[in-house]
């Protein structure tokens, strides 16, 4: 079998306005919410350090509280995903309700 190479398209052209990228945080933190709800669902806890043989990690705290490395892995998964929607030339548009 070969080795796995990624190849996401390249969104380094497509810049988010202002409403999208407070879309992307409020992603992000759902992204977390999703994540966390599994993991507690899967037996994790909250440990200060991570342990898989105990199932425990330090990021099962609300989005707020992780450190910044950790929530820009959460954004980055947001941010690359609503800039290839963009890419693929579709359209997020607010619902005026």
């Amino acid at each position: 079998m070969e080795p796995f190479t990624p190849t996401p398209l390249d969104t380094s052209d497509v810049v988010l306005p202002q409403e999208l990228q407070d879309l992307g945080e409020t992603i992000a933190k759902q992204v977390h919410n999703i994540w966390s709800q599994n993991r507690l669902r899967d037996g994790w806890k909250y440990g200060p350090k991570r342990n898989d043989a105990l199932k425990q990690t330090p990021c099962l705290v609300p989005y707020e509280q992780l450190s910044d490395e950790e929530k820009a892995y959460d954004r980055d998964t947001a941010f690359s995903t609503l800039k290839l929607i963009c890419k693929l030339g579709f359209k997020i548009v607010k619902d005026g309700k």
